[in-house]
This record gives C-alpha cells, structure tokens and sequence, in this order.
C-alpha cells in the first residue's frame, strides 16, 4: 500500500527512523554495559516490543497488569511492572502473567509487598521485586536512608518474592544538555549512598534501575546503574526535541492530516484534533500541539476535538483542500493511545500495519 491510499487522520511510523532509534540505543547500552529494559508506554504494540528484545532488549517494561498481558505477545524473557499492583482482581491477573515469564514488580510500601506476596504465595509462583526510591520527580518511592532499608528488609522476609534491586524515575531531569549536568550528578550521588547503605546493611542488590528518555544518553554517568527503561526513544516527540535528547530528525512517529478547510484568510483546519493528538502542550516553538513537517514555520495553534487549526500567516506556501501533510506530536506515548493502529512505512510504501495492543489498558 502506498502511503497516499491511507485514510486520515493516521499514525504514521518511519521505520528506517524508528530501527536507527533501536540500533542506537541498543549501542549505547552495550558500550556503557547496561542492561535495557525499555518501556512500552510508548509504542503499546507487541510487534515492536519484539523488535526491541531482538535489537538486545533484556525485557520490557510496563505500567498495568493488562499492559502486561498485551506484551505476552512479544515473549519476553522478562516483564517489569513498574507501578505498585494494589487489589485483588489485578494481582490475579499477574500472578498468571508469572505463570507465563518472569515478573518482577517495582513497589514502595509494604502494603503493597503483603498483597502481592500472599497471591504468589496461593497461585505458587515468584515475582521478582524492586523497592521505589524517590529519586527528585516527588511522585512515588521512599525516600533513601532508613525508610528504604526498612523496606527491604521487609521484602526479604516475605514469601514468593524474590527481591531483586532497587528502582527509580529520573523524570525531573528534563535537560539532555549542560542544564542537566547538576540534576544527574545529584542522582548520581544519592544512589552511591544508597548502594553504600546496602553494603553496610550485607544486603545484595542486583539491579539498580532507573533511567527516562530525556537522561538516555547520560546513563553511565550515574554510578551504580546497571539498568535504564526509556521509553519515548523508540519514536521521540517534539517535547524530546525539547530536552536536547533528540532532533525532529530522529522523530519516527507523525500524524498523516488532510486539509478540511481554507475558508479563513492565514489559517487552515486540519482533520485531526484533540481526539487524534491529545492535548498536551508543547515545550518549543511557542503555545503549538506539534510540528508540521512540510512547513514547520506554521503553527498548530488550537483544537477542538476533531479539528486541527494551523496558523499559516508566516508561510509562503500555497495549502489547497485536499493537501497532506504530517504532523509530529507534542507527547507520542497519549497520541498513541488514541489510534487503533499505526502504519510502518518504508519511503512511500506501507510495510505493516499495527493495532496498538495495550490502548487503553489502564487497570
């Protein structure tokens, strides 16, 4: 199929782009010896999960039980729950995942640990565990020193879980660049304190897991991380423009958009809103909800659900009803979310056709 048969608004991937994101990462993380582990927030499509446990991936991570069955799929060796699992319903949906590979889930309470511990221990299974640690974003995890050794030493009492390491989200460390360089060494830091605390304490810790897309390539520098999940790298966005990790040449992921309307004098309306790109600011460019392609002096500067407005005042180009023109978003990881499939394409040519697996899997 060539790429101008297909109906919009549609996901477009590049794969020539998203396979040179795959290889460079995968690079990175055997010349710097760290286990990878990326996350499929992003993507929500087993195929490409696949595609990344086979460019060296050691397994995938996710965020919800039902993520998790959808990433079955792409046989991992491995499955990494990222998110505390709290009630019953959904660890008995886990434990059968573990039936099926290796899980491990990363919690910061106890509460957590007894519930997860008691439907192991009644389905006969192990799950690997890692205690959260607060590394700066404020979200979830304990904080280092006391509280955290207090919690690990609860883990390791506790029946069918195998207490793996620790984790953490550098999410505050929104700056690839120099801006950046006082916020890694802080993490940096405050997990070669921790890994001293465990050292003091004789308690071995075999992960060390951390990592985010916009601090993907300044992983090494942070001593004692043996592990990242980025997740946006697999297509980046305009947001990870933005942090300095990425150029727009390293965007795979755009929306295919039709013009609808000229009727207003420097604007055109565009066939994809709210419902097609989410609406999630931009972190360049002005107030925009992305980049258009073929002329990114525009700006797409307002939405309603199912229209697109685009300012094109700055522009010397024509636009006619009819045009087509890609847009790359704000925020790929909630674009995606929004689509039933995307479309590999290869120059012109559609090679595969996707349905995202895990939309909508929030519980």
């Amino acid at each position: 199929m060539h790429v101008s048969e297909l109906d919009t608004p549609a996901l477009v991937i590049d794969l020539e782009i998203m396979e040179r994101n795959l290889r460079r990462v995968a690079e990175y993380c055997s010349s710097h010896t760290l286990r990878l582990r990326p996350h499929t927030k992003t993507h929500k499509v087993p195929a490409v999960g696949r595609r990344q446990l086979d460019s060296g991936a050691a397994g995938l991570t996710v965020a919800k039980v039902g993520e998790a069955e959808v990433m079955l799929n792409a046989n991992p060796p491995d499955l990494l729950v990222a998110y505390p699992v709290i009630g019953r319903s959904k660890l008995a949906r886990l434990v059968q995942v573990a039936k099926k590979t290796k899980v491990t889930v990363a919690l910061d309470s106890m509460a957590a640990a007894r519930q997860l511990s008691e439907a192991a221990r009644e389905s006969q299974v192990e799950v690997g565990v890692l205690a959260e640690v607060e590394a700066g974003l404020g979200r979830v995890g304990v904080s280092p020193g006391p509280e955290l050794i207090d919690l690990v030493k609860g883990l390791l009492r506790l029946p069918n879980l195998s207490f793996e390491g620790i984790d953490f989200y550098p999410g505050h460390i929104r700056d690839a660049g120099e801006a950046g360089n006082e916020q890694v060494h802080q993490v940096s830091q405050l997990v070669s304190c921790i890994l001293d605390d465990f050292r003091r304490e004789h308690i071995n810790i075999n992960i060390v897991s951390g990592g985010s897309t916009p601090s993907l390539y300044r992983s090494h520098e942070i001593e004692g991380l043996n592990e990242i999940r980025p997740g946006t790298y697999v297509y980046n966005d305009v947001n990870t423009v933005a942090t300095g990790a990425c150029t727009f040449g390293d965007c795979a992921a755009s929306v295919l958009v039709t013009v609808v309307s000229t009727a207003r004098k420097g604007q055109i309306i565009v066939d994809g809103g709210s419902k097609t790109f989410s609406s999630d600011p931009a972190s360049v460019q002005g107030p925009s909800f992305g980049r258009l392609v073929e002329a990114p002096e525009c700006v797409f500067y307002r939405m309603n659900e199912e229209h697109g407005y685009v300012d094109i005042t700055k522009s010397d180009r024509e636009f006619a009803i009819g045009d087509r023109l890609h847009i790359i978003p704000n925020h790929v990881c909630v674009a995606v979310n929004l689509h039933e499939q995307v479309y590999g394409k290869r120059g012109y040519q559609v090679e595969e056709i996707w349905k995202v697996e895990g939309r909508g899997k929030l519980q």
